[in-house]
């Protein structure tokens, strides 16, 4: 890619979208949004012109040419269809996470980018945020020693009681591990590496939830997926990792990662999050111990 500023084209104006808009703006050198498209055009509208944006029809925006990349933000069963249809239009592609709700449609989406020569990716970027790179570079600069070791733990009872629209978290492409864990295990190879091998199980606690935002409170929600996570990982270099994601837990004492290693260990923050607090706990301190961000 070159310096030009590359305009955006959202598809899906959803409860994220506005997060976008925001990130985008502290970048003008670089991006620009532009315009808009969703299934429901009142809800396009509307988005346009809160933000400045020129409403399209999801057709209207994959063949302008005003549009470089497309920020596909629909829901997750929708990702890689809309995805593959700009890759087709010629179009850069960003999405939400997941890349795809399966291994198939994953690897079909980074080939037909690879193949139209255009740049496909995928949220989460917040691993590049002051405190997971702040703890990346401890790592890197021995202060636990040898990583052996790492946790990391997303409980929580899910979207429902405050998402305007949680029914697809339980549909196909939902659930804690789809939803959450990509911030979680996008952490856990940037801090230690690679994984190479992963046994799990998975469950559902219950079949059916309640809606609690206002415009839908009291609504049905029927659970169609696994909501309750836990995983072991082998990473490349023989650490070992533990997870648990999970949308059927009430409350928890459970750190959100941390890294052992031969030497001590890292406690890191929420990596759904940019910052946040690093600590350090060695042998020599016995206790931890607030480390400052050496990025930001």
């Amino acid at each position: 890619m070159t310096n030009k500023v590359y305009n955006v084209g959202f598809i899906g104006v959803g409860n994220i979208a506005p997060q976008y808009i925001r990130g985008l703006a502290l970048f003008p050198e670089a991006v620009k949004a532009t315009a808009c498209a969703d299934i429901d055009m009142d809800r396009a509208r509307a988005f346009a012109e809160a933000n400045g944006l020129q409403a399209m029809t999801v057709e209207e925006l994959l063949i302008s040419p005003d549009i470089d990349i497309v920020l596909n933000l629909t829901i997750p069963a929708a990702h890689a269809e809309v995805s593959l249809t700009a890759i087709a239009a010629g179009k850069h592609v960003y999405m939400e996470k997941p890349l795809a709700i399966n291994k198939a449609d994953g690897a079909k989406v980074v080939a037909a980018a690879k193949a139209a020569g255009v740049r496909v990716g995928c949220a989460p970027d917040t691993f590049l945020g002051g405190g997971i790179q702040t703890a990346i570079k401890l790592i890197d600069d021995g202060a636990i020693g040898t990583p052996i070791a790492a946790t990391a733990f997303m409980l929580g009872h899910g979207p429902e009681p405050w998402h305007p629209n949680p029914f697809f978290y339980y549909l196909p492409g939902g659930g804690p591990m789809l939803d959450m864990g990509p911030y979680y295990l996008t952490a856990l190879v940037a801090l230690v590496g690679p994984i190479t091998q992963v046994a799990g199980m998975s469950g559902a606690g219950v079949k059916q939830r309640t809606a609690g935002h206002e415009t839908i409170a009291g609504q049905n929600i029927p659970i169609e997926v696994n909501t309750h996570f836990s995983g072991s990982l082998r990473f490349a270099n023989g650490a070992i990792g533990t997870t648990i994601m999970s949308f059927d837990t009430w409350a928890h004492h459970l750190p959100r990662i941390e890294v052992h290693g031969t030497d001590g260990s890292l406690s890191i923050p929420d990596p759904n999050r940019f910052d946040g607090e690093v600590q350090l706990w060695t042998p020599e301190k016995r206790e931890w111990v607030d480390m400052p961000l050496t990025h930001r």
